[in-house]
């Protein structure tokens, strides 16, 4: 089967006991905690670390109208945007300073290069942030649904073992920052 939202939410509510929903708008309970709860789950799952199959790069348009303090220009976030990770520019995705306002980031350069966490297509999530998303979803769901807070509770602890888990299986994905202009090292030669 393939990954949807309603994929998802199903199967979150079969590791509750719930019934599943074919469709988020069939007016059952059960949908409607899904298709109220659901969206803001994902979108703070996903903005909890930096997945690798979340984050991308994208240079910056710049906007026409500048800040009125701070920074001198105002560059247009990217669609999806969820959480910005480092700014630069130069062929650099990180080192610039920047602060962002409302949907735009600033910064005092002509051109930004932002590296940013973004919301991708349910189709497009590994097997094991789906597993966390799907036991996050039920610590979600349990309480509306069963009214048992024992059993949130421990579908909490559940949900946040299964981030631990699916955060070191993603962070295995990359090679290793190294320390760089840290004075201690710098001081040692």
């Amino acid at each position: 089967m393939a990954l949807t939202a309603l994929a998802l939410c199903s199967r979150a509510l079969l590791r509750i006991g719930a019934q599943p929903v074919a469709s988020l708008d069939e007016g059952t309970a059960e949908a409607e905690v899904a298709a109220n709860l659901y969206p803001a789950t994902r979108d703070a799952l996903l903005s909890a670390h930096p997945w690798s199959f979340a984050t991308g790069q994208a240079a910056l348009a710049r906007l026409a109208a500048v800040p009125h303090a701070d920074f001198g220009q105002a560059f247009q976030l990217p669609p999806g945007f969820l959480r910005a990770l480092s700014a630069g520019g130069g062929g650099r995705g990180r080192g610039l300073p920047y602060r962002i306002h409302e949907d735009r980031l600033h910064a005092d350069a002509q051109a930004v290069t932002l590296t940013y966490v973004f919301r991708p297509d349910e189709s497009a999530f590994p097997p094991f942030f789906a597993a966390c998303l799907v036991a996050r979803l039920a610590a979600e769901f349990c309480l509306p649904l069963t009214e048992s807070a024992s059993r949130a509770e421990m579908l909490f602890r559940m949900a946040e073992q299964e981030l631990r888990s699916a955060r070191l299986v993603d962070s295995q994905q990359d090679t290793p920052r190294a320390i760089e202009g840290f004075p201690l090292v710098d001081a040692r030669g």
